[in-house]
């Protein structure tokens, strides 16, 4: 454990990197059958996830990290029926010591460009890509579309999808993402919080 720790203490190019490629559990584990959710419970996944040191302002911020590599640190993929509670997320993450860049469609968006250009773009220039999955999202085709695009960029980008549900059942959680671990958004401020921190590793 000891030379562990010291590895990623050891300041370098590559920590942040190293940190988006670690495996962070969320808050609850996925319905499917796999080997890993059924290795672990989700109180286990909260204890690790909440034991685990986040990346240090100074490794996240160095000119030299690799994080300076995209345009953006986080894509927010929502449905606009849940505009206002992802501005407050947009909010409460580029108000942290860490500065995170979101890229938000309606803020951040070319005017005059084509939304498949804007999305394909956003989520290609992003490390992360956290996706709101609430009963809007899944009715929205855009919000899909999305979603399928974050998935086939991370496997090259190193990058990491980060499933956020609230307000939909379990048995609705889309398909394409149980092999993701996901964060059920009850107390809205502790969620934001393990968003944060899951960006951060």
């Amino acid at each position: 454990a000891g030379w562990f720790r010291r590895l990623l203490h050891k300041p370098k190019p590559s920590s942040v990197e190293s940190s988006l490629n670690t495996r962070c559990s969320a808050s609850s584990s996925p319905s499917s059958s796999s080997a890993e959710s059924s290795s672990s419970s989700p109180s286990t996944s909260l204890d690790r996830s909440v034991c685990l040191s986040p990346v240090s302002v100074v490794d996240i911020s160095a000119s030299g990290s690799a994080r300076w590599a995209k345009s953006y640190d986080v894509c927010i993929c929502h449905s606009e029926m849940d505009l206002e509670l992802v501005e407050e997320l947009v909010s409460y993450l580029e108000g942290q010591p860490e500065s995170f860049r979101c890229f938000l469609q309606l803020r951040d968006a070319t005017p005059g460009s084509a939304v498949v250009t804007e999305l394909c773009d956003a989520v290609q220039n992003s490390h992360c890509w956290v996706m709101l999955i609430t009963p809007g999202f899944l009715q929205d085709p855009w919000c899909k579309y999305q979603m399928h695009q974050a998935l086939a960029e991370a496997p090259m980008a190193n990058g990491r999808t980060i499933p956020v549900l609230k307000d939909v059942d379990r048995k609705d959680y889309p398909k394409e993402l149980r092999n993701l671990y996901y964060i059920y958004m009850a107390l809205k401020e502790k969620s934001f919080r393990q968003i944060r921190d899951t960006i951060t590793r």
